[in-house]
């Protein structure tokens, strides 16, 4: 979630009265959906809250809404109020029309994009695609015809909040040398080594394993252009763990959890009681090998990512608890 969207949901409802409201400064560029507008006004039940920009009292999401609740005479309506600036407010605009009621067309998306590019030229495209709900290669195209940025930037500012260089010629070298060392490294561990993207390092792996130079052409022109710019890399592979285990040349061994759990199944203290299933249902989610963990990571939609990592660390916690509630209880008994 945006901070813009996690600001609006902390604000009260309150009664605005909509002879006060402005309907300028739409993202849709075709108007609003008169179909829309009487479907809204013969519902029965009581429309939604709109978001309005405090500063201008200018209607930021439901324009649909405040046009039906026109349509039925109200004097009136529930509302919460934003209170930055119109930048944010565009950006609150576009995320919450992208992702519920009457969906922005593809067109309003695109040139949402537009917008945004030139007012926060420091987001990655990456970012600019979770708001808008256009593909990362989209807003990578728009930001290539739109020309020269207002003010050009060395890094930008990715979708987990981290700064990444534009050039990631010397990330992609970096993440090279690591899967040259270890090919066992997963893609996440290399792209917060070599302060690059998961994608990036995909990228970078792929080439590898066809043979190939881990910097496309225009990178390698590149290379040597800025000495000393470029990512902020960890060089130092083994104090973080991430070089190659010393000895035979192998990786040292993971457990396989599948073949644990699998032995569990066969217990008859976990098979044969309801509590004792549900904990191997939950345990058997955990399974998946790292590749398929690695495309579903990979495959998330770019809108509710931030969603499904708050879940995730949400679920991340109650293992956690779950495995220390186990161990005491364990040793009390014992």
């Amino acid at each position: 979630m945006e901070p813009e969207e996690e600001e609006i949901t902390q604000q009260p409802l309150v009664e605005i009265e909509i002879g006060s409201l402005s309907l300028a400064g739409s993202p849709r560029l075709a108007g609003e959906s008169a179909e829309h507008i009487e479907a809204l006004a013969a519902a029965e039940e009581p429309l939604p809250p709109i978001t309005v920009h405090r500063p201008t009292m200018r209607v930021i999401d439901g324009f649909h809404r405040l046009k039906a609740a026109q349509l039925r005479g109200d004097r009136t309506i529930a509302a919460r109020f934003f209170d930055r600036d119109e930048t944010a407010a565009f950006v609150l605009a576009v995320k919450l029309n992208v992702t519920h009621g009457l969906p922005l067309t593809l067109a309003d998306r695109k040139r949402a994009a537009e917008r945004i590019i030139a007012s926060r030229p420091q987001w990655s495209d990456r970012r600019v695609a979770s708001v808008t709900g256009i593909s990362p290669g989209t807003v990578g195209d728009i930001r290539r015809r739109a020309g020269r940025e207002p003010e050009p930037v060395s890094r930008r500012l990715g979708q987990d909040g981290r700064l990444r260089p534009v050039d990631g010629s010397a990330g992609r070298s970096i993440a090279g040398e690591l899967f040259t060392q270890n090919p066992e490294l997963s893609l996440r561990q290399v792209a917060r080594a070599a302060g690059i993207s998961p994608e990036t390092a995909r990228d970078v792996r792929n080439r590898l394993r066809n043979g190939e130079d881990p910097l496309p052409r225009q990178h390698r022109r590149r290379k040597n252009a800025e000495p000393g710019q470029g990512a902020v890399v960890h060089k130092d592979f083994r104090a973080l763990g991430l070089a190659r285990p010393a000895g035979r040349g192998q990786a040292q061994a993971v457990p396989d959890r599948a073949a644990l759990v699998k032995r569990l199944k066969d217990d008859p203290a976990l098979r044969f009681t309801d509590t004792g299933r549900n904990l191997l249902r939950l345990l058997a989610l955990h399974t998946l090998s790292k590749d398929e963990w690695e495309a579903i990571i990979n495959n998330v939609p770019p809108h509710c990512s931030n969603i499904i990592a708050d879940l995730a660390r949400q679920f991340a916690e109650l293992w956690s608890e779950f495995a220390v509630r186990v161990e005491k209880e364990v040793a009390q008994i014992s």
